[in-house]
């Protein structure tokens, strides 16, 4: 690698990590002359993973033998062009590269589907169905007193979301974020240590079988409805503990309940955040409190976003018919493919190399991560600039209400997933 004048050694703060939901923008890298970058602050192993990931193969591949990007081009233009029903899936990107995702959608009539679509779409369903009260990160940040944590410690999905969010030095409306309550409901095995505040109060742990949560949740919201429960315990939770549970979220301040649709594995799930988002309603009758849905990872949240404002629905949607065609069931990846229902694959995954396309018997174009590495080796594979890495971009947070600038961080000669997509389009309309 030749040393970049535009990318000289130096010591670069406030990098946000793109592949989190929470984008935590508070990293330090330090880069060499030959664009290598390490995490100098502060520890955080999926982000050192992220940064310090060697350079590796740059090389488009047809049938896995080496091409020129040009020629990779037209092998998947030729494919997209002879399909029926393309299905672009994975979407692990940014909002440049959504955008051209969509565009190219349209052209080609294809249907889109995201990587993390099985537990976005729980959430989605509720706030098509219901609607709901939700709050952001800095809200959280500044104001919670009482978190209650459902199903999940949180930190399997976001490491940083106590350090960031919960035991932050600061808050504006908060004198001491040491003081914040935190109880765990349902679940097992979690990892409760980043809920021990930093004076050492241990936080409250409710546990039960993940499969029963959904009894628990409908237990609680009666109970903080005022309705009376017969029952001695729920899914081996004390009726008791339940109800001091709803004594102290009615005597918060401003509660939170916070869940990962990731962690809620169990079917018609959607009915649980219902019930959540039904606690939330009737606690903000006396005082005040929230929904807190925690995703965002791999760009789940920039392609919804990104979806709804171009077609006005989010992921499973389809341009087959020639308009945008939402249908939560039919247009999931996993039936699509299932059932013989498309006939050509394109999968793209910006973020993670681990993150490869569902084994499948169509032809498959993998636009992606340079590091990937195939079992079976795709139709075409075309690696691609990574945002906030190899290119600039933005994404969204977590909780939809702050998109952040991604900055490149080092050269490289790779195209950009708009490069791609906007080429393979051009192809289209030129035949």
């Amino acid at each position: 690698m030749t040393q970049s004048t535009q990318f000289p050694a130096d010591l670069l703060e406030a990098v946000p990590y793109p592949a989190d939901g929470l984008l935590s923008d508070d990293l330090t890298l330090a880069r060499d002359a030959n664009g290598n970058l390490s995490l100098q602050s502060p520890q955080c192993p999926q982000s050192k993973a992220f940064f310090e990931r060697p350079r590796s193969n740059t090389t488009p591949a047809i049938h896995g033998k080496a091409a020129t990007l040009e020629d990779a081009i037209a092998k998947a233009s030729s494919l997209l062009q002879s399909a029926k029903h393309p299905l672009m899936a994975g979407l692990a990107t940014d909002v440049y590269g959504m955008r051209a995702v969509m565009n190219l959608a349209e052209t080609s009539g294809a249907t889109i589907d995201h990587m993390n679509s099985k537990s976005s779409m729980k959430n989605i369903l509720v706030m098509q169905n219901s609607g709901w009260f939700v709050t952001t990160l800095s809200e959280v940040k500044n104001r919670v007193d009482l978190l209650v944590v459902i199903g999940t410690d949180i930190v399997s999905y976001f490491p940083r979301f106590f350090e960031r969010v919960i035991w932050n030095k600061e808050a504006m409306f908060t004198e001491n974020t040491a003081d914040r309550e935190i109880v765990y409901l349902g679940g097992r095995d979690l990892n409760t240590a980043p809920g021990v505040s930093p004076n050492g109060k241990q936080p409250d742990v409710l546990p039960c079988d993940l499969d029963r949560v959904p009894e628990v949740l409908a237990a609680l919201r009666a109970i903080v409805a005022g309705k009376s429960l017969k029952a001695d315990n729920v899914a081996g939770i004390a009726r008791e503990s339940l109800e001091k549970l709803a004594e102290r979220l009615k005597a918060a301040k401003y509660s939170v309940l916070a869940w990962t649709g990731s962690a809620l594995d169990f079917p018609h799930a959607e009915l649980s955040i219902q019930n959540i988002v039904g606690v939330v309603q009737e606690l903000n009758k006396t005082t005040r409190s929230a929904g807190l849905p925690l995703s965002g990872n791999d760009g789940d949240v920039t392609a919804y976003n990104v979806s709804t404002w171009i077609s006005g629905y989010p992921f499973r949607n389809s341009y087959r018919r020639g308009y945008p065609d939402y249908d939560p069931y039919h247009y999931d990846t996993s039936r699509l493919l299932a059932e013989g229902e498309t006939d050509v694959l394109v999968w793209i995954s910006s973020f993670k190399p681990e993150r490869l396309p569902p084994h499948s018997n169509v032809p498959t174009i993998v636009i992606g991560h340079p590091a990937m590495q195939f079992e079976h080796a795709p139709d075409v594979f075309i690696p691609i600039a990574i945002p906030g890495l190899e290119a600039n971009g933005a994404q969204f947070r977590s909780d939809s209400s702050v998109t952040l600038p991604l900055r490149k961080l080092r050269d490289t000669n790779l195209p950009t997933l708009a490069d791609v997509l906007s080429a393979i389009e051009s192809a289209l309309k030129a035949d």
